[in-house]
C-alpha cells in the first residue's frame, strides 16, 4: 500500500488538483440560513467527469479522505434547517429555479456572450454572473445548492477572471458550454442551459472540469437529506434529480471481480429507512479504484443507535454526469 500524502496546507485546498488527495477535516455543519429568493442546483447539470482527474488519486491502498469541502472563513457547509449530529445536518450545479418562473435578468447584470447555436445558454448563465457580482460566496452556495460548498468558495472566489471568460464567446459542444480566456474557463453542462438559472463550474483554462471527492461526499449528504425529510431544497428528490444508480445496465463491479452486477441500492431504496439524523461534520471518503469511491458517515435511526454507514458511489457510469450511489453497507 502506498503511504498517504502529506497533509497539505489550508490554502492548498483552492486547488483541485490537491485538495482531494490529503487527509482533512470535514467543516460540513449548519452555516448557510435559508434565504427567501429561489435557490437552484443539479448535480446532473456539470460536464462529463474525466477519468484522468481520478487517475492520480488511485493507488495500490485507498487513501483516506475527510471532506473539508468548505473554504477558510466559510464556517461550515450546509442550511441549518438540516439535521446533522452535531446541530443539524445538511448544496453542483445548477439548475433550474425551484419556482418554475425564471427571474429576469437584472438591468446591472455582466454581460455574457452569447453562444451560437444555443441562444438559451447567456442568458441563464447571466442571471448567475448577476448574483455572482452582488451576492456573498455564502449566498451562492445556497442558490447552487447542488454543488459541494466548498468548490462554490473556490471557483467564484476570482470574480473578475470569471466576468472576462463570460464576456468571450461562447462555444458548444454535444455536452458543454465554455466560455475562456488564456488563464479561465467558465462551463455548463449543455442542458442546463434550458434551467433559466446555470452555476458553473470555474477552472483554470487548459484543466479539466470533471467532478472531484467534495462532490461524491456532497452527493451523500444531498442523499441523507432527504433521508431524514430535510432536504437541501424542497426541488431535491430522487424523481428529479437522481443520486442513485440504476439497476440496468448491470455494470456496478466496485472490487474489480470482472463480474458485474445491477447495484444493490437499487433494487433496495428504502435500505435507510428510518433515519433521523447523521453526522455531517464526520463525512469522510477514501478512493476504492478508478471509478469508484466510498464515502463513510455516522447515522443515527430512530431508536436512537448511531452506526457508521458506508456508501459506495461511481461516477459517470450509464450515462451519468455525475455521481451516483450504488450501495450502503453495513
Amino acid at each position: 500500500m502506498d503511504r498517504a500524502r502529506p497533509i497539505t496546507r489550508e490554502r492548498d485546498r483552492k486547488d483541485p488538483r490537491y485538495r482531494d488527495r490529503t487527509r482533512q477535516f470535514e467543516h460540513d455543519g449548519a452555516a448557510h440560513q435559508q434565504r427567501s429568493a429561489p435557490r437552484h442546483g443539479d448535480l446532473r447539470t456539470t460536464p462529463r467527469i474525466s477519468r484522468s482527474l481520478v487517475g492520480g488519486l488511485v493507488v495500490a491502498g485507498a487513501v483516506l479522505l475527510t471532506g473539508c469541502d468548505s473554504a477558510v472563513g466559510i464556517p461550515n457547509e450546509e442550511p441549518a434547517r438540516a439535521t446533522a449530529q452535531t446541530t443539524t445536518s445538511p448544496i453542483l450545479a445548477p439548475t433550474a429555479p425551484s419556482s418554475s418562473a425564471r427571474p429576469p435578468i437584472p438591468a446591472n447584470a455582466p454581460q455574457v456572450a452569447a453562444v451560437p447555436g444555443l441562444p438559451a445558454a447567456a442568458p441563464a448563465v447571466q442571471r448567475w454572473a448577476a448574483d455572482l457580482q452582488t451576492e456573498t460566496i455564502t449566498a451562492l452556495q445556497a442558490k447552487c445548492w447542488s454543488m459541494a460548498p466548498g468548490n462554490v468558495a473556490d471557483m467564484y472566489e476570482g470574480k473578475q477572471a470569471i466576468l472576462n471568460a463570460l464576456a468571450q464567446p461562447g462555444v458548444a459542444t454535444e455536452d458543454t458550454v465554455t466560455w475562456k480566456t488564456r488563464t479561465t474557463a467558465v462551463t455548463i453542462d449543455r442542458a442546463a442551459a434550458d434551467t433559466g438559472y446555470a452555476c458553473p463550474r470555474v477552472i483554470a483554462a487548459g484543466e479539466d472540469a470533471g467532478l472531484n471527492d467534495a462532490d461524491a461526499r456532497h452527493t451523500v449528504r444531498r442523499y441523507l437529506a432527504r433521508s431524514v425529510g430535510a432536504p437541501l431544497d424542497p426541488s431535491d428528490k430522487e424523481g428529479t434529480y437522481p443520486l442513485v444508480c440504476k439497476a440496468s445496465p448491470a455494470t456496478w463491479d466496485p472490487t474489480g471481480t470482472g463480474k458485474p452486477s445491477a447495484a444493490p441500492l437499487a433494487n433496495n431504496a428504502g435500505k435507510l429507512t428510518g433515519a433521523t439524523k447523521f453526522a455531517d461534520q464526520e463525512i469522510q471518503s477514501e478512493r476504492l479504484r478508478a471509478d469508484y469511491i466510498a464515502v463513510q458517515v455516522p447515522v443515527t435511526n430512530a431508536a436512537g443507535v448511531t452506526q457508521t454507514r458506508t456508501f459506495t458511489l461511481t461516477d459517470g457510469h450509464e450515462g451519468s454526469k455525475g455521481y451516483c450511489i450504488g450501495d450502503v453497507s453495513p
